[in-house]
């Protein structure tokens, strides 16, 4: 049985120590944050931790990002905070950024991948900070069957898992919608491992050049050192196909795709900024904010309603933008068209 917990129109106290109560019990959670929605156990607790792992069908060595309500809990997760961190932290926590930083002993190996780095991050959720306040910090990697597309609503975790974990906390849709952003600062230089919510052009004007690992534009790696790295992700059953390029030369390839695909017997399915003629269409909005608010929500749409293929508009490579196209780059498994 799971118990769904409505707190849309904000924090309640006494939901909260409900919902605290199963993490203390070593239970799982689903919760809200800005990014996504989080599927949450206690991050100190391994056997807690494993149950995360079981639930989606996670790989053992895919690490998780630990959840924390205060600065103070960052020092009692890692053994070593550099400056970077501080100034990071300082201006951009609450918020879409996970920090990776050498762990300390007290923290599993469970939580870790195995790893001796732990991924931390401060969300900017009421809700999420509320739950972490009430219990202690929660690792919780995306609340979505490990591989398929992230979830952005209560509906979608209810989806996945309901039935298979304790608690669901519905606080309605996510604001930002993809993940956050990784950063790690265990090593000598600064080095982007996952794009995100927060664009990396904003962390450069706080600590200067950051490189970017290969995995991030798609090289396979033996050691994922964070979420994202080395696994299928956010793959819906349909296949997804990118389609980039000129924006004129994109919308006329995007046609000829609907198309091609819809003489061969398949529906077809078009997420893009805009109208496209299709089985099935998916309006991503205008903003690079609005798309990638819409990404997750509008796989998961288009598969409800049995398309076949899924052809994605590429947009622009920055700000949120690096974080989109990852991500669709990803569900298509690179399948990526050029026009």
């Amino acid at each position: 049985m799971t118990v769904v917990i409505n707190m849309r129109d904000g924090v309640d106290k006494e939901k909260i120590r409900i919902a605290a109560r199963f993490i203390l019990d070593g239970k799982l959670v689903a919760f809200p944050t800005e990014t996504v929605y989080g599927l949450g156990a206690d991050a100190l607790n391994e056997k807690a931790v494993k149950r995360i792992f079981e639930a989606k069908g996670r790989p053992p060595d895919n690490p998780l990002i630990v959840h924390i309500s205060d600065f103070d809990d960052l020092r009692k997760l890692a053994s070593d905070v550099p400056r970077e961190a501080r100034l990071l932290a300082e201006r951009f926590w609450p918020g879409p950024l996970t920090v990776v930083l050498p762990k300390r002993e007290e923290v599993p190996y469970a939580t870790t991948g195995g790893l001796d780095t732990v991924a931390v991050r401060m969300p900017a959720h009421p809700i999420a900070l509320a739950l972490i306040k009430a219990s202690t910090p929660i690792a919780a990697p995306s609340a979505n069957i490990s591989g398929k597309p992230s979830p952005t609503l209560a509906e979608h975790v209810i989806d996945d898992f309901y039935g298979r974990i304790e608690c669901i906390i519905d606080g309605g849709e996510t604001k930002i919608g993809v993940e956050s952003t990784v950063i790690d600062l265990s090593s000598e230089r600064p080095t982007l491992l996952r794009p995100g919510g927060l664009p990396l052009e904003e962390v450069e004007k706080v600590i200067g050049e950051v490189e970017i690992h290969p995995a991030v534009r798609g090289k396979l790696v033996d050691v994922a050192r964070s979420p994202g790295m080395k696994y299928k992700h956010y793959s819906p059953n349909a296949q997804v196909i990118v389609v980039e390029g000129r924006r004129e030369n994109v919308r006329k390839k995007i046609a000829e795709l609907v198309e091609e695909y819809r003489a061969k017997g398949f529906r077809v399915g078009v997420m893009a900024t805009e109208e496209y003629a299709a089985d099935e269409f998916f309006h991503l909005g205008k903003t690079e904010e609005e798309v990638a608010r819409n990404l997750f929500r509008a796989l998961r749409e288009l598969d409800k309603k049995g398309v076949d293929v899924i052809i994605a508009e590429g947009v622009e490579e920055k700000g949120l933008g690096f974080a989109v196209m990852n991500r669709l780059r990803k569900a298509a498994g690179y399948r990526i068209v050029w026009a």
